[in-house]
């Protein structure tokens, strides 16, 4: 039976999604298929913003069509037929489910008495505790939220009391309260005042600016305009502020403000170009765009002025006047929208900083699973790392996907970050971005002190090697080298590189500097794969193209211990064509060999082979093949007979089974350095620091 949790809120405007996809993440950490369902919305056939986010995040197979109860329209005509209507669906959608998180309506007026109550009416019939989403500020009459007024304590108290009657009186069930957007200066006091009319739990999470503001996309849309100028990644940045810029430049400068719109008449190019400057000199403020108004052009020599100096900076233009584009910008409200990784992923966060997810857990009886999903497995991840505390360098502090990882990587404490790079364009460039990467240091590879304290290292490393100081002083300013060398001398505990170099660039100066650790003669590298129920480890799927059977016993042993420092109880597969003694040949033999090596070094590994892939993956298959085997059918460790068989392998894997595979993961190094590739996401380098931290963690 899948447990459901009812998000519900007193008013429109509460915030309740972020209180939904907190819940939603919090529920798939424990259980494998988390499911979403919205009872009633605006349109059973427009698209539904809050709930394409949420499913975006679901760990259940649920078809957006499937996913959705009933229209508004439904309810106004038959509101006892409709909520017939929505507990079939319902039913539907939880039978395929663990869990299923239920988001309330959006109060467009329902229907009679009031629309809370039916949100209770339609909770107490799915069997569904609430949880009850306050809004911290009073919304009523404004027409963008960022203007409605922060509410005083005592009229939080006066909203909760009687919402929690109503509640009650239609027999639903309340399991907390949460105060969203709540006024960050006064929030403890808000959470006593609630706390004051129920002894449910209550949690308060503080207003986030950014979260309600819209992207400059969505201003341009907004005011019907089209991107003449600048890069289009950055019309996904927030507009935090409007700055109406109808003076001389003089006066306009002073001011602009972090992520302001500024709106400037088409007749004052050089109002544009003085922004433009600005902004390009890094001296100021780093505004979201400007909107050109009025439908004029630019002249062309400043048309030609401004592509030279290159600015990133999008410039939106709009037939519309002064008055009315201002007007326009301002009622624009933002969305908590798929495509907005950082607004997610900072809901989350907060999500997780304000609320006792283990205590919401006990109250909704969830039974953690048995299986271990993608998202199961990057939680424990995160926690290992969060619980660390370890300090990672990211080379490549110019590549946006970084900067982007970085952000997240801070904002949920994953690990601490220096970024390497010129300081002035790193943070420039972040901050075009939107993001906030103010915690993490920048340190730039030309720094005289640093060169000349990693130079005097490695040639003393290298000296075997002919190396001297002065040419090392040429060697350590490339990132690889220069981030390697923070590494060696202890500066940080482990490094993230790659998506922008290959896997030789960034991990040569490891094994010249670092180098292997005592009692291992290769180094090798894994790939941990989280498949649909579980997290499996390959290896050498990165580094060794021909390993022999005493490599390929230390691959082996060196992944076992890479498995259980992940928590995976290694059960080792030495994977060849032939199983058993049902085949021959050089490649079998050295499978063999290696076997027996593993056995004679590590007696207490778990280890069997050769035996084909099936026979180590498929319970049956095993059983046939392999009959009494501790690991046929059951190997979580799967070592590759050579490199060629072990990257198809996990790529295949990847793609044909949609798993989410985490590496290279480099074992075998004294300290942690671990390389991407040049395809990898934003999760991939995420990940890569989590595994990072938890690896320097146990080093």
């Amino acid at each position: 039976m899948a447990r459901s949790v009812y998000v519900a809120s007193v008013e429109g405007h509460s915030g309740k999604s972020i209180v939904a996809l907190g819940l939603l993440t919090t529920l798939a950490r424990e259980v494998g298929r988390v499911g979403v369902f919205r009872p009633i919305a605006r349109s059973t056939t427009e698209p539904d913003h809050v709930l394409d986010l949420l499913l975006q995040h679901a760990t259940a197979e649920v078809d957006p069509a499937d996913a959705v109860g009933v229209g508004y329209d439904d309810v106004h005509t038959d509101g006892d037929a409709a909520l017939a209507r929505v507990v079939e669906r319902f039913k539907a959608v939880e039978a395929r489910c663990d869990a299923v998180v239920v988001v309330g309506s959006d109060f467009t007026d329902v229907s009679s008495p009031t629309e809370l109550s039916y949100n209770a009416r339609i909770a107490a019939n799915l069997g569904t505790p609430v949880v009850l989403v306050l809004g911290g500020r009073d919304a009523a009459g404004a027409e963008h939220l960022g203007q409605a007024p922060a509410r005083p304590p005592a009229d939080l108290a006066a909203v909760a009391e009687p919402a929690l009657r109503e509640l009650a009186a239609e027999h639903a069930g309340v399991l907390a309260v949460v105060l969203n957007r709540a006024d960050p200066e006064r929030l403890e006091e808000g959470l006593a005042a609630v706390r004051g009319v129920t002894d449910l739990p209550v949690w308060g999470i503080p207003e986030e600016a950014f979260l309600i503001a819209p992207t400059f996309a969505s201003v341009a849309a907004a005011v019907d305009g089209e991107l003449v100028a600048g890069d289009p990644e950055l019309m996904s940045r927030e507009a935090m502020a409007v700055v109406v810029a109808a003076m001389s430049m003089v006066n306009v400068l002073p001011r602009i403000t972090e992520g302001s719109v500024v709106v400037v008449p088409g007749d004052r190019p050089d109002v544009v170009l003085a922004v433009m400057t600005a902004h390009a000199s890094g001296t100021y403020p780093s505004p979201t765009g400007i909107l050109l108004n009025g439908g004029i052009d630019l002249p062309e020599p400043f048309v030609r002025l401004i592509a030279g100096i290159g600015s990133s900076l999008p410039i939106v233009r709009t037939a519309l006047g002064t008055f009315d584009t201002t007007a326009r910008v301002i009622r624009t409200r933002g969305l908590m929208a798929a495509d907005s990784p950082r607004k997610t992923e900072t809901s989350i966060a907060m999500f997780d900083e304000a609320v006792d997810t283990r205590e919401l857990l006990d109250r909704l009886a969830v039974v953690p699973s048995d299986v271990v999903t993608p998202l199961m497995f990057e939680h424990v991840l995160t926690e290992r790392s969060r619980a660390a505390q370890q300090h990672v360098v990211l080379p490549e502090g110019d590549d946006d996907r970084v900067l982007r990882a970085a952000a997240i990587v801070l904002s949920r404490r994953i690990a601490r970050l220096t970024l390497l790079g010129e300081e002035s364009k790193v943070r420039g460039r972040a901050s075009e971005l939107g993001l906030d990467i103010a915690d993490a240091a920048v340190v730039d590879p030309f720094d005289e002190e640093l060169r000349g304290r990693f130079a005097e290292e490695y040639a003393r490393l290298r000296a075997h090697r002919g190396m001297t100081v002065e040419a090392a002083r040429d060697v350590v300013p490339d990132v690889s080298y220069f981030g390697t060398m923070m590494v060696q001398l202890g500066l940080v505990d482990g490094m993230v590189s790659g998506a922008a170099h290959t896997t030789a660039h960034t991990i040569r100066p490891a094994f010249e500097v670092i180098r292997t650790r005592p009692g291992v003669s290769v180094v090798s590298s894994v790939f941990l794969m989280a498949l649909a129920d579980r997290v499996l480890v390959y290896g050498d799927c990165a580094v060794n193209p021909e390993p022999d059977a005493a490599q390929l016993a230390d691959i082996a042993i060196s992944s076992a211990a890479t498995a259980t420092r992940f928590g995976i109880e290694p059960r080792i597969a030495m994977l060849s064509y032939s199983t058993g003694d049902s085949g021959s040949g050089a490649d079998v033999e050295k499978v063999r060999a290696a076997t027996a090596l593993v056995r004679e070094r590590a007696p207490e590994l778990v280890v069997d082979g050769p035996m084909q892939y099936d026979a180590a993956a498929d319970p049956t298959v095993g059983a046939s093949k392999m009959p009494g085997s501790a690991v046929a059918g059951r190997a979580t460790v799967f070592v590759f007979p050579d490199l060629n068989t072990g990257n198809n392998t996990y790529k295949a894997v990847q793609r044909s089974a949609g798993a989410v595979a985490m590496g290279p993961v480099l074992q075998g190094l004294n300290k942690p350095v671990n390389d991407l590739s040049r395809g990898a996401t934003v999760r991939d380098i995420v990940n890569t620091i989590a595994i990072t931290a938890v690896q320097a963690a146990g080093s």
